[in-house]
């Protein structure tokens, strides 16, 4: 979905002039015919900067060609650090953008359709009009995670879990068991908005959006972005679901919980299931709870409201792209080698990514990661089109749908009525 970003008139003109072609692509037209030394690259992931400083000099060990690499800190605003290199034509050879950053390069990055790698996976940042725009060099995953140790121990599998019906049923047969198991609630989920309205409002909102579907299948999006409109049917089946959620929960964690309360609870082995993406898996492996806990095995179940899905929802978190007036050949060559053996056994044994390349044969040790990987390899993923919502409607309108329906204030078909007249609301303002 494009966005309307308000930029300094100087950057407009600046795009302007790009668009037309004056003063443009010096270093796109030198970059056949002269050997470029060196390629520039953002990094916005700063918890993995010395990863990919390693990356770097593999690249060069291999290549000769030196990769600076430029590190955003956590917490600075990656896009508007971007801009301020382009208006100082300091603009990185690759960029790094999160799926909101794309409608500020509109035009002006590179369609690496032909790409060899753009074929080996289905996280790509695809846009409908610029095509193959961003690199996918990490992917995380949402879906119903659990802990298989628990799930073994109650006589549960979860590759039985495949429908509305099995659900329930996995549900009461662990809740029958939750004294002898040790643990505090079936389930980890909270609808508590505002810590956590990113949780539910988004992610959960997700599921309804995409669970069972193609990566291309923009259905339940397309609806909702045409006036905030909501399938009856759908969201009904999402809706006894979400109930479910209501009623095996940690009564402590539902309306009032915190997000470290949720991870904390499933990692010391507290629930059975947790509505939390595979980003909890660093949190795990640093726990002393999760290692008092067994480190057990964790697994991640699709949202499977209507028999059938089998789908969890995976995507990139953000994308390198490769902006036109750069040295445009050695960026693609080097993202083209970062998908390759050398680059993906750094980015995914040093860095810890899950691989979005179907056929890399490196797994990070995060728990997580062997879960995504599978899923991967088998097709059996959906796309992440929540993205693609009103802004803020998940965080600052669903999630307060979702605390009224876990309260009890609304009953099912009552969570149905208000989800759908936030979302028209919301659309109508726009």
């Amino acid at each position: 979905m494009k966005k309307i970003h308000i930029l300094p008139l100087a950057l407009v003109m600046a795009f302007m002039c790009i668009a037309s072609g004056c003063g443009q692509s010096k270093e796109v037209e030198s970059d056949a015919s002269e050997s470029v030394s060196s390629i520039s690259l953002l990094n916005i992931k700063s918890e993995v900067a010395s990863q990919m400083e390693a990356l770097a000099k593999q690249y060069e060990a291999e290549t000769g060609i030196k990769v600076k690499v430029i590190s955003v800190q956590s917490g600075v605003d990656a896009q508007a650090t971007l801009k301020g290199y382009y208006l100082s034509d300091q603009m990185p050879d690759i960029i790094a953008c999160e799926s909101s950053g794309f409608g500020n390069w509109e035009g002006l990055l590179v369609d690496m359709s032909d790409q060899d790698w753009a074929s080996r996976t289905d996280a790509a940042y695809i846009d409908s009009t610029y095509g193959t725009i961003g690199f996918p060099y990490t992917t995380e995953a949402i879906g119903l995670a659990y802990n298989a140790d628990i799930l073994s121990k109650a006589g549960v599998d979860p590759a039985s879990i495949t429908g509305p019906d099995s659900m329930k049923k996995a549900f009461e047969t662990i809740d029958a068991q939750k004294d002898k198991l040790g643990l505090t609630a079936v389930i980890g989920y909270s609808a508590e908005p505002e810590n956590l309205g990113w949780s539910a409002g988004n992610h959960i909102t997700g599921a309804y959006i995409d669970s069972g579907l193609s990566r291309s299948d923009t259905t339940y999006i397309d609806l909702m972005s045409n006036g905030g409109g909501i399938d009856d049917t759908r969201f009904s089946h999402f809706a006894e679901m979400i109930g479910l959620f209501n009623q095996y929960s940690d009564p402590a964690l539902l309306v009032n919980g915190t997000y470290d309360d949720q991870v904390a609870g499933f990692a010391s082995g507290k629930y059975a299931f947790v509505t939390q993406g595979s980003w909890i898996g660093a949190t795990l492996s640093a726990s002393d709870a999760y290692a008092k806990a067994g480190s057990f095995q964790v697994g991640m179940a699709p949202y499977a409201f209507e028999d059938g899905m089998d789908t969890i929802l995976t995507s990139a978190p953000n994308w390198w792209a490769v902006p036109k007036e750069g040295h445009v050949d050695a960026a693609l060559a080097f993202l083209q080698w970062c998908s390759e053996d050398s680059g993906q056994k750094i980015l995914v044994e040093q860095a810890g990514f899950a691989s979005p390349f179907v056929d890399c044969k490196y797994v990070a040790s995060d728990p997580f990661a062997p879960v995504i990987a599978g899923y991967i390899s088998s097709g059996k993923t959906s796309s992440w089109h929540w993205m693609e919502m009103a802004e803020g409607l998940g965080q600052n309108g669903f999630s307060f749908v979702y605390q009224k329906y876990a309260k009890g204030d609304l009953d099912a078909a009552g969570f149905l009525r208000e989800f759908k007249k936030v979302a028209s609301d919301w659309y109508s303002k726009l």
